[in-house]
């Protein structure tokens, strides 16, 4: 993909709560927020006209935060107590919309390869090649308990249980030749015996034999999504992610990412443009500065500081109850399991900015994480997205707005066309799959390469 023809990758949220921990109470928010499809499919027909790449819906396998019952009450936007199960959602969606990709966050550690290949690609097929998958070794120790009794596994054995994961579903794609199915009423043939193939796949994790009962997806396999950024993490990307979620505060530190990801993927024979550098940012745009910045003062207000420091000490897997909030930021007393980059990247914040513990959540629930909010007008917003973009740091961004559908709507109306007049975003899609929207190869299918491969016999 030449420097001249790169344009702007853009994905967003489409659970309805919104991305501030208060947005979701603000009236111009959705009335009703639990199990609501009306409004999810609202989100996505908004998204679609404004020619985002694609949805994204995050998942967990378990109910958070029980134990802080005001914090459990006041519902973060990352715990979703109440949001449908990502694939049959966006299935659903996916009968609403003709273009934008179908995100679906699921985990190697708690799903079976096989039933979860057989999801994927069936989504692939309902919605003509937009399916995402957001590849997840779960970062909530929580979830252990829904599934057994084994302990919550440390994060190297679930990175090298999800490496082989990912190995076993994309063979598992694999199990059909393109051509496998003829379908020739003249002759009667439904299907090629001789174009399907078991994978056999025998692994320190799983067994599965194949062949999948699905035939090849419209997009070879659905685009992959991956967000750690630890050692491992960086390199399960660097051999498998098609799309990263980066976690940076700067530009500096987000370009760091893309370069030593990209530097990594030539040994497992993989081009480095063939992965797209997606970071996080909240956006609270408006017609005048002034008008967005009385939005994030007015969502503020809603945050006491007892809710604040509940938000804060389950975002850094701390508890802070007790501190002082107008005192600093204590260090952190261990390491957390799950997810540590983002908590890491906002301890080495709080202390280079000197915050108090009260700075520290007032920074975290407006900004949504690990920096402050694009904040501001049209042209304000749109100069600081092109000059991450045309640094080189990313290829595109997580948009999040403070409310929905209100949000989400201004951005849509307002900075879209901004960016699409510099040049930067597409001004429309161009049909096909997902794959074809984002100049991503379609993946070389391993069925012809495989040639010692065993044959299914007759079926």
């Amino acid at each position: 993909m030449s420097a001249s023809a790169r344009q702007m990758m853009l994905v967003t949220n489409v659970y309805p709560v919104g991305g501030h921990l208060a947005g979701w109470r603000d009236p111009s928010s959705f009335p009703r927020v639990a199990m609501n499809l009306d409004a999810m499919i609202e989100i996505a027909r908004l998204a679609e006209r404004g020619k985002f790449h694609s949805l994204f819906l995050a998942d967990g396998n378990a109910v958070r935060q029980m134990d802080r019952p005001a914090f459990f009450e006041a519902v973060s936007p990352t715990d979703r107590p109440a949001s449908f199960e990502p694939t049959t959602a966006m299935a659903a969606i996916a009968q609403h919309t003709e273009h934008i990709g179908l995100f679906v966050t699921a985990t190697t550690t708690y799903e079976p390869p096989y039933l979860l290949a057989r999801r994927l690609c069936s989504l692939d097929h309902i919605s003509k090649g937009r399916a995402i998958w957001n590849v997840v070794t779960t970062s909530f120790p929580g979830d252990a308990v829904n599934f057994g009794d084994e302990p919550f596994p440390e994060r190297n054995a679930r990175y090298a249980k999800g490496v082989e994961f990912v190995e076993v579903v994309k063979a598992l794609w694999d199990s059909w030749a393109e051509d496998a199915f003829p379908q020739d009423k003249t002759t009667g043939q439904f299907l090629d015996s001789t174009r399907v193939r078991t994978i056999d796949h025998q692994g320190e994790y799983f067994s599965v034999q194949g062949p999948l009962n699905i035939a090849r997806s419209p997009q070879g396999h659905p685009v992959l999504f991956m967000a750690g950024q630890s050692e491992p993490g960086r390199e399960f990307a660097a051999k498998h992610a098609e799309c990263l979620f980066a976690s940076a505060n700067t530009i500096e530190q987000c370009r760091e990412v893309a370069e030593d990801i990209r530097s990594r993927m030539p040994k497992y024979g993989r081009r480095p443009e063939d992965i797209r550098i997606i970071p996080g940012i909240r956006v609270n745009v408006a017609e005048s500065r002034e008008e967005a910045l009385a939005l994030n003062q007015r969502l503020a207000d809603l945050v006491s500081p007892a809710l604040g420091l509940d938000y804060l000490s389950a975002y850094l897997h701390e508890d802070l109850t007790g501190c002082d909030i107008d005192g600093p930021l204590p260090e952190p007393a261990g390491q957390a399991q799950g997810v540590t980059s983002i908590r890491d990247q906002l301890y080495a914040q709080a202390a280079q900015e000197g915050w108090t513990i009260r700075e520290t959540y007032t920074h975290l629930i407006a900004g949504g994480g690990d920096r402050e909010p694009f904040t501001g007008t049209a042209t304000e917003v749109a100069d600081q997205m092109q000059e991450w973009f045309e640094s080189g740091a990313c290829d595109g961004f997580m948009v999040s707005t403070p409310t929905l559908p209100a949000g989400l709507e201004r951005f849509v109306d307002l900075v879209v066309p901004e960016l699409q007049r510099r040049g930067i975003y597409h001004e429309d899609y161009r049909g096909g799959t997902l794959r074809d929207e984002l100049n991503l190869p379609i993946p070389a299918s391993r069925f012809d390469a495989a040639a010692d491969a065993p044959m299914v016999g007759a079926l």
